[in-house]
């Protein structure tokens, strides 16, 4: 199949299937520039504007080798995509023990692909196959907001990579601090951002390096997505337990003076928030008994949810929703389950009608997954980051979506969520401000005084 772009011309590649015309662009501007950072929306066709991209740039002779980092749990779901977008270019993919990697990094291909943890572990490798003796005519990051931490050791071994062209691909460049989005675009354009110009010379970088589509903008026929906030009352006896918990826990903060740290806080905000989730000492909970009648009408409908948890193991995350939930038959997807067996979890939850919830940690769910055969998510609870949550539900309002998507997240009135909750809508104007290029507002960052603000209920 040929495309309307003159960049697709001239190379007698088949595609087994049409892009939209913004992809196109995308392609086109990839092709064509050293320095990118594809910040689409999710659910935009990241990968397979990236993929197609390396292809004609290996075509003309531009990308003889080429790298491609991402998380763990989507190396496999690239080399599917390059599979079926890209079956002439020769892959290896980086995974497994020390010894399988070296030897994936001494095979013939045009294309590596390798996990973030797993370059920062090779990066040390010597010999001329090793990953930082290279010279890569590109690197390409997916999820790029990984490398957000500028000093942590992932983002140090994906820049010290020699390359010729930097591609960063996330619908969330920014997540919590003005530095995550400094530090991706350090690896994108090395030295170009001036700090003393702050907030303004990151708007004009921006402006050369980013391209960024929103939905709504380039997908006119997506069907709509609601959002909707459930706000629970907590019983009385998970209340007692939660209140008794919540001032013991400001009182021991409170005693330790000048010694007090953000990991304190920190300790005490997850301790409330697993409370909110699962009374620790009778097992109750007001969330569950909301989201159970939910699921019941929902699959009542012959609808398939998603149930989102930032916890996985019992007696608070996605194990004890399984174990509470256990007649519908869910399906876990978390980072405690081995990578293949997560791949045949997708594909029965996408193909057989008869599974119809799908219980997910949001850190190995919440990112690169294509789950259009749901229509309605749920936020069992609520992470600090907006971004984080845009994506989870995104795994279902995206490219292939016929229905409705409706969201839901849970709340609890009264305590540390509600709180959250606050927080939340500051970040989403920060991310506004910035990414979206609306007007500077008031920047917020989760210091010591906004935590126990929202501890307390001072925010």
């Amino acid at each position: 199949m040929e495309f309307g772009h003159p960049v697709w011309h001239g190379f007698g590649l088949a595609w087994p299937d049409r892009l939209f015309p913004y992809q196109e662009a995308g392609v086109e501007r990839l092709v064509r520039e050293p320095c990118l950072l594809l910040a689409d929306e999710m659910g935009l066709g990241k990968t397979i504007q990236a993929i197609a991209a390396l292809r004609i740039l290996a075509a003309r002779g531009e990308a003889a080798v080429s790298l491609v980092v991402a998380p763990s749990g989507l190396v496999l779901q690239w080399r599917r995509q390059f599979r079926a977008w890209a079956p002439d270019l020769a892959l290896s993919t980086v995974v497994g023990s020390a010894s399988e990697r070296l030897r994936a990094w001494q095979a013939p291909a045009h294309v590596f692909i390798v996990g973030y943890e797993a370059l920062r572990s090779d990066i040390w490798l010597k010999g001329p196959s090793a990953p930082g003796a290279r010279r890569w005519d590109v690197v390409a990051i997916d999820e790029a907001q990984r490398i957000k931490t500028a000093d942590a050791g992932v983002a140090r071994a994906v820049k010290s990579l020699h390359r010729n062209r930097s591609w960063a691909l996330t619908g969330t460049p920014l997540e919590n601090r003005l530095d995550d989005l400094i530090s991706i675009l350090d690896f994108v354009a090395p030295g170009r951002f001036d700090p003393n110009a702050k907030a303004v010379g990151l708007r004009r970088l921006l402006a050369d390096v980013q391209l960024r589509r929103r939905r709504r903008d380039v997908l006119a026929d997506l069907p709509p997505k609601t959002s909707s906030t459930v706000s629970i009352v907590l019983g009385r006896r998970q209340r007692a337990v939660y209140d008794r918990a919540e001032t013991e826990g400001i009182v021991r903060l409170e005693a330790l003076g000048r010694d007090l740290r953000v990991t304190h806080v920190l300790e005490l905000i997850l301790r409330l928030k697993q409370i909110c989730n699962f009374c620790p000492e009778t097992g109750e909970s007001a969330k569950l008994a909301d989201l159970a009648d939910r699921l019941e009408a929902v699959c009542a409908g012959g609808e398939k949810s998603l149930v989102f948890s930032q916890f996985v193991a019992e007696p608070f995350g996605v194990h004890r929703l399984a174990r509470e939930l256990a007649r519908f038959e869910p399906l876990i997807f978390s980072g405690d389950v081995e990578a293949e067996a997560r791949a045949a979890r997708l594909a029965a939850f996408e193909r057989d009608d008869a599974r119809r919830v799908l219980l997910l940690s949001l850190k190995a769910g919440g990112v690169g997954l294509n789950l259009t055969s749901a229509s309605y998510v749920f936020h069992f609870d609520r992470w600090w980051n907006p971004a984080v949550e845009a994506q989870a539900e995104d795994r279902a309002h995206r490219i292939g979506q016929q229905r409705p998507v409706h969201t839901y997240a849970y709340l609890c009135e009264g305590t540390i969520e509600e709180r959250i909750g606050e927080i939340l809508t500051i970040k989403r104007a920060l991310f506004a401000d910035i990414v979206d290029g609306v007007e500077t507002q008031a920047l917020r960052r989760l210091d010591l005084d906004t935590l126990l603000g929202a501890l307390k209920g001072t925010l």
